[in-house]
């Protein structure tokens, strides 16, 4: 089905050579002037909509599709129909992306303050910011050019967000600079005390003064109610380009590197550094004052409990080697299974 245009607004429509420009790709067939005005799944696309196959087991939703054109790795257009109009690319899932966001852009921000919105005399706006109802927004805040401040959204004193950040609805920052194009999701937190705390020798809990910031380098995406507590005495910094899911859980003095991606209930334990390009699978988390290396790759519902190697890719709970973990996994099978059970 197309997207549905309540939520999703469609951008000008595209020639489908303007698409395959788009997509980094090559139109094989069809009418180069047709204009396409969405993007839907194969089973579903209209004649005006295009729609993509990166993986071979949807040949077969592919060979009735009834798509304007399909988005196609090399390796796949021989198996389509003779006749079918394709647009070939080495990489069909991004080069549809891309199609798809020009016809269903960001919504722009609509420039003003809403009525409701609590705003310190002393805070800074932005030119053609779109500031939303019931949004408070602390004394020498500085709010970039361009940014969408959705309602109840909550900027604290002497945050700065640069040009083009949008804050979804209820969403918090305090202690925190964010650069450039910075997205929070709804509810998303950052800035809050870290988990940092002394025992006395009465055995109660004494706060320790969480005293650094959060940094969110350009292009950083923070979903929905995933939480960055701020420094303890250093910054909590999210390399540029940097996705969290939503629910994710970023601890004191936590460093990634560029183009990290963490996923659902990802959890970082205090003072752990990622390298550049890292990659956590769902509900995995390290423990504490660990360094992973470039590039490496956790895998979902892992415990890293010791540093990882650069590229190294890491299973299980405690993490090991992939390859060794499902070695344990398959030796831990063959000694639970029942006695003359066959397989």
């Amino acid at each position: 089905m197309a997207a549905d245009p309540r939520f999703f607004p469609a951008g000008s429509a595209l020639t489908l050579a303007e698409a395959a420009t788009l997509a980094g790709g090559e139109l094989r067939g069809g009418d180069a002037a047709l204009r396409i005005t969405g993007v839907g799944p194969l089973q579903a696309a209209g004649a005006a909509e295009v729609s993509f196959l990166d993986n071979r087991r949807y040949l077969p939703q592919a060979l009735d599709s009834q798509a304007a054109a399909i988005v196609i790795a090399p390796e796949l257009l021989a198996r389509l129909p003779e006749g079918r109009v394709a647009i070939v690319t080495k990489q069909p899932y991004l080069g549809f992306g891309r199609i798809a966001r020009a016809l269903h852009p960001v919504p722009s921000a609509r420039p003003g303050i809403h009525p409701t919105a609590v705003i310190d005399p002393t805070a800074r706006i932005g030119a053609g910011s779109e500031i939303g109802p019931f949004v408070v927004i602390e004394a020498d805040a500085e709010i970039g050019p361009g940014c969408i401040i959705g309602p109840h959204a909550v900027i604290g004193a002497g945050v700065v967000l640069g040009e083009g950040c949008r804050i979804g609805a209820h969403a918090s920052l305090s202690h925190t600079i964010a650069g450039r194009g910075v997205v929070l999701h709804p509810g998303a937190r950052t800035g809050q005390e870290g988990f940092g705390f002394a025992v006395t020798p009465e055995g109660r809990f004494e706060t320790m003064p969480q005293l650094g910031r959060v940094i969110l380098e350009d292009a950083v995406e923070v979903g929905a109610n995933a939480c960055v507590d701020r420094g303890s005495q250093t910054d909590t910094v999210l390399g540029a380009g940097t996705r969290l899911d939503n629910l994710v859980q970023i601890g004191h003095n936590v460093r990634t590197g560029k183009g990290c991606v963490l996923v659902a209930q990802v959890g970082l334990a205090g003072s752990t550094h990622l390298g550049h390009g890292v990659q956590m699978g769902g509900q995995s988390g390290t423990a504490g004052h660990l360094e992973i290396g470039d590039r490496a790759q956790i895998a979902a519902q892992s415990g890293v409990m010791s540093d990882v190697g650069v590229s190294e890719v890491v299973g299980g709970s405690p993490a090991w080697p992939m390859r060794e973990t499902l070695r344990a996994f398959a030796t831990l099978r063959r000694l639970a299974k029942p006695a003359g059970r066959p397989g």
